[in-house]
Order: C-alpha cells, then sequence, then structure tokens
C-alpha cells in the first residue's frame, strides 16, 4: 500500500511553518498515543505514521528532499528516483554531437507542462441527485510562485546553468559501445541549479493556492457519476494551460427510499383491516409531492404497487422518470383495546378457529389492573 502524503497526515499545507508542523503534530500525536488506546492496533499504527511524518518534515534537509522527489527520494537518500532512467538513441548522438560542435542546449524539464488533474469525491443526498443542485467547493491546488515566478530563485536571482550536464538535465554513463543516459545527479533533471532559493516556495517553485468554485450537478446523477470541470487543477509551468478536476459522486442512503437504477423503492405500512378490506393511502415521494395509492382487497404482505413517473430521472435525458415502487408490509397489531379484541375473537369464531377465552379475573386481578392502569376486556 503506497505511503500517504507527509503534509496530508499531518493535516497541514505544504506551506507550513515549523511552528504549524509541530503544533499538528502534538495533537495528533496525543489522539493517536497508545497510552490512550490501549489494544487498538489500527490507532497504533496511525500514530507510527504521525511520528513518519513529522521526523521528516520537521527536519529542513529532509524536508527539501521530500518536497522534491518525495518518499523514493528520502528511500535513496536524497537522490532522485530510478525508475526515471530510460535509453533514448537519439538523445546520445544529440549529446555527443552538440558537445563536439557547440550544438544547442536542451532544457531538462522539456519545456512546458500541462498541470495535473485533480480528484475529489463529492457526497450528495438523494434528494440532491434526484432534482439537481449547484454546490460551491473550495479546491486546494498547486500554483506557480507569484514570488518567484515558478523558477525557485530568489527575487533578483537567476537559476544557473548545471555544469555536471550542461543544462541537458541527463547526464551519461559509458556502457560499451552505448553511452546510456541518467538523470543528472547534481541538479536531479532540472539542466539548473539554485543557489538562492525562493523564500516563499523554499525554491520549488511552487505553492498550495486555493480558488472557490461552483458546480451545476444534473438531475438523475448517481454513485460514481464523474463530473469534470476543464481548467480547475494543478497549474502547469509557466504558460502552460492548467489540469482539470474531476468530481467523483457520492450519493448517500435514504432512510425511506432505495434506489433501483432508475426506480425508487419504499415500504408503505398498511394495516390489517385495509389489506383485507381494501381502501386508499396517501403517500409522499422522494420530491414532496403527495400521492393517493389504491390498495387493492385482499393484499398480501409484500405486495409491490407500482406509481409510474415518480422515481428518479434519466441523467441523459431527464424528461424521463423512473417508477416509485411500494412494498404493501401489512401490520399485525400488537395491542388491542376491549372492542378490537372482541371483533378479532368474533372473526376467529366465524373461521372456526376461535382461541380459548381468557380466564375471569378474580378480585386480587381487577385491583391489580386498576394499579397499573390496565382494563380488562368486557
Amino acid at each position: 500500500m503506497p505511503k500517504r502524503c507527509y503534509y496530508e497526515v499531518l493535516g497541514v499545507p505544504r506551506t507550513a511553518t515549523e511552528a504549524e508542523i509541530t503544533k499538528a503534530y502534538r495533537a495528533l500525536a496525543k489522539k493517536y498515543h497508545p497510552d490512550q488506546n490501549p489494544g487498538d492496533d489500527s490507532v497504533l499504527e496511525k500514530y507510527h505514521e504521525v511520528s513518519e511524518a513529522y521526523e521528516v518534515l520537521k527536519d529542513p534537509e529532509k524536508r527539501a528532499i521530500y518536497d522534491r522527489y518525495g518518499h523514493e527520494g528520502l528511500a535513496n537518500g536524497g537522490m532522485p528516483p530510478e525508475g526515471s532512467i530510460h535509453i533514448d538513441l537519439s538523445e546520445v548522438f544529440d549529446d555527443l554531437i552538440g558537445g563536439l560542435f557547440g550544438g544547442r542546449r536542451r532544457g531538462g524539464r522539456g519545456g512546458q507542462r500541462r498541470g495535473a488533474d485533480i480528484e475529489e469525491v463529492l457526497d450528495l443526498e438523494l434528494l440532491e441527485a434526484a432534482t439537481g443542485v449547484s454546490r460551491t467547493l473550495t479546491v486546494r491546488y498547486e500554483a506557480n510562485c507569484r514570488t518567484c515566478g515558478g523558477t525557485g530563485a530568489r527575487p533578483g536571482t537567476q537559476p544557473v546553468v548545471c555544469r555536471r550536464c550542461r543544462g541537458s538535465g541527463t547526464e551519461y554513463i559509458s556502457g560499451g559501445f552505448f553511452a546510456l543516459p541518467q538523470r543528472c545527479r547534481a541538479c536531479a533533471g532540472a539542466g539548473y541549479t539554485i543557489a538562492h532559493p525562493c523564500t516563499d516556495c523554499r525554491g520549488r517553485g511552487r505553492v498550495e493556492a486555493r480558488e472557490t468554485v461552483t458546480v451545476t450537478i444534473p438531475p438523475g446523477v448517481d454513485t460514481r457519476t464523474r463530473l469534470t470541470l476543464r481548467g480547475h487543477g494543478h497549474e502547469g509551468t509557466p504558460g502552460a494551460p492548467r489540469g482539470d478536476l474531476h468530481l467523483i459522486l457520492r450519493v448517500r442512503e435514504h432512510k425511506v427510499f432505495e434506489r433501483d437504477g432508475h426506480n425508487l423503492i419504499c415500504q408503505c405500512p398498511i394495516s390489517f383491516a385495509r389489506a383485507a378490506l381494501g381502501g386508499t393511502v396517501e403517500l409522499t415521494t422522494l420530491t414532496g409531492e403527495k400521492v393517493t395509492l389504491q390498495v387493492p382487497r385482499g393484499t398480501q404482505t409484500h405486495t409491490v404497487l407500482r406509481i409510474p413517473g415518480h422515481g428518479m430521472p434519466d441523467l441523459d435525458n431527464p424528461r424521463r422518470r423512473g417508477d416509485l415502487l411500494v412494498v404493501l408490509v401489512v401490520e399485525t397489531p400488537t395491542q388491542l383495546t376491549p372492542e378490537q379484541e372482541q371483533l378479532f375473537r368474533r372473526l376467529a369464531e366465524l373461521e372456526g378457529n376461535a382461541p380459548p377465552a381468557a380466564p375471569r379475573k378474580g378480585i386480587l386481578g381487577k385491583l391489580k389492573d386498576l394499579i397499573t392502569g390496565e382494563h380488562p376486556p368486557t
């Protein structure tokens, strides 16, 4: 399982000061300390995770390595990850020709790069999924540092072309007949070094920024529906377009209605008498409409009645809607009035299945009924 971002573990932004990092660590360490949660292995894992994140972010040198190379950089002792090593014969020949005849220098970062995309999960209520809704969100993204213009160098200074790779971002290791390229160890493939880092971004050229966006969610969406907002992802390199913001929707469960595709399902309790004799019941739909349901005579429990057009709208065609499926549940009474009990006994006699009558209570039983508030049947 990949490690979580250390800043995410402590709940602080990448621009957090040492004091903010220490404050966040102390609060989480107290919350997840083993002495406060004896026997809870999951909490112990979180405590170790918080401690590991703090050990890195409190150390300026380790933090600089982590900011630049991530977890792999720490594992490699501050060197860039090795997974990017590749062989490109055209680069080998270009480098050889450039070295011999003073050819052009290539920047190690490959020019402008579009910003990365962002994915966020957005929770909705079932009613919001049925009717559509507008939501205002605060999005955190990486932006080019405005102080240094994204160069990472302190204002008034400039990055210096790397002497080791001469700005190509790649150095070559002899491998027999061919020179094998790898990322330059001196500049980590950037093609330049920064002698005087920007104090705002610590030489990264990037800072965390926030913006408020409004998204209109159409009727009929469901869990895992994906909405894309163009140009609201991370910023690219200076002059390059931003990435996109992808919203992954998650619809919460409703306490009354259950969704089944475009249909909605709910239960409706009815009395024993209404199930036998038939009649009408009034229902309130998901959107608050009142509808009258005709219950046929002799209805059995779990009978399903359909109300057309009161389900979920079709995302591609909101004019089309599913149905509301009503599951009738016949309720057997648990407490009877004396009159009701007499009627049920009479019904049982007519069916030839009358239970024995309850024994008549003596004076002590009647006194007990008076004390407890119970009234014997007449």
